[in-house]
């Protein structure tokens, strides 16, 4: 009889080929890996592995029950599965990956009603990037990653995963109040060709997004500040004249001397929840619905935040 753990190793070190990449993965040592493994070959009674310069590789032996391992884990794992749809109840922990706007603009009213509605499901909820979340999901340390996608830029979602549209986000225009585009909307992108703009950090899909829908316009942009958090955004137009493009999602009350406007064409991006298809979970179905509600309603809260014309000029009003 084979143990799992001692399976979990072989099949990791089948994926990832060295014994270091498969410690990664498991969350263990190397050494407790390479002890995982000669158990295995002592239970096997056959050599699974041998030197390859200063690693290892499998032997034939190792490549056959590698094929075996990873049969058999997908196996328990579908047996898990059908357990807890079995049950169907929501409960154990659920670790979820959000981007920063998602955290801070759904993330809050989920969590309450998911606690309301299953006091026995503990929500461990951190923020990062789809390059972050969407491989913690595939590893298994990560139950749901909700992504973002950018018109031409979407998250790049990895097979054996499914995804569900939380909500569609429209993308404003801010610009400085005395700018003479700065009044009733739609805004043409291409006439905003006198100021710097403000972008996110670099080596991101949100700033890789704004240069190319700019350029599409036919504008080279200067990009005079890189910023992480839109946030951080909304105050540099106040205080620096820049301008900036803002999902709604993730724009706080906006300062005196800001305003917004949709534009033409109008811009939008998608929020997904995304997760791992083996583990389809009454916990994981229970988010994404909940996530999904309190999106909806934070548009019907929002009257007329999807007419192309709407604008803006309060400090603290959000269109």
């Amino acid at each position: 009889m084979f143990a799992l753990d001692r399976l979990r190793a072989l099949d990791a070190l089948a994926t990832h080929r060295s014994v270091a990449g498969a410690a990664s993965a498991l969350h263990l040592t190397p050494s407790a890996v390479s002890q995982q493994l000669a158990k295995l070959e002592r239970e096997a009674g056959a050599a699974l592995t041998e030197p390859a310069g200063r690693g290892l590789r499998l032997t034939a032996a190792g490549r056959m029950l590698a094929e075996h391992a990873a049969e058999i884990l997908a196996r328990v794992a579908a047996a898990r599965l059908d357990l807890d749809r079995l049950r169907d109840e929501v409960v154990g922990e659920l670790r979820v990956g959000a981007i920063p706007t998602s955290v801070h603009a759904l993330a809050p009213a989920t969590l309450a009603r998911l606690r309301a509605a299953h006091p026995d499901l503990r929500v461990v909820l951190a923020d990062g990037e789809a390059e972050q979340t969407l491989p913690a999901v595939l590893a298994g340390d990560l139950d749901l990653a909700v992504v973002e996608n950018w018109e031409g830029l979407p998250a790049p979602i990895p097979a054996g995963t499914s995804r569900a549209r939380l909500c569609d986000d429209v993308i404003d225009l801010l610009l400085p109040a005395d700018h003479p585009l700065a009044g009733p909307g739609p805004v043409a992108l291409a006439d905003v060709d006198d100021l710097d703009w403000v972008a996110d950090g670099d080596d991101t899909r949100a700033q890789s997004w704004l240069l190319q829908t700019l350029r599409a316009q036919g504008l080279e942009p200067r990009v005079t500040c890189r910023v992480r958090g839109f946030g951080m955004h909304v105050e540099l137009v106040a205080g620096v004249g820049v301008a900036a493009l803002v999902p709604r999602l993730a724009r706080p009350p906006m300062p005196a001397g800001v305003v917004s406007a949709t534009t033409t064409p109008l811009l939008r991006r998608s929020i997904d929840a995304v997760w791992r298809t083996d583990r389809d979970t009454p916990a994981v179905r229970a988010a994404v619905a909940t996530f999904t509600a309190v999106a909806a309603e934070r548009d019907a809260d929002q009257p007329g935040a999807q007419a192309s014309g709407a604008s803006s000029r309060s400090a603290s009003k959000q269109v």
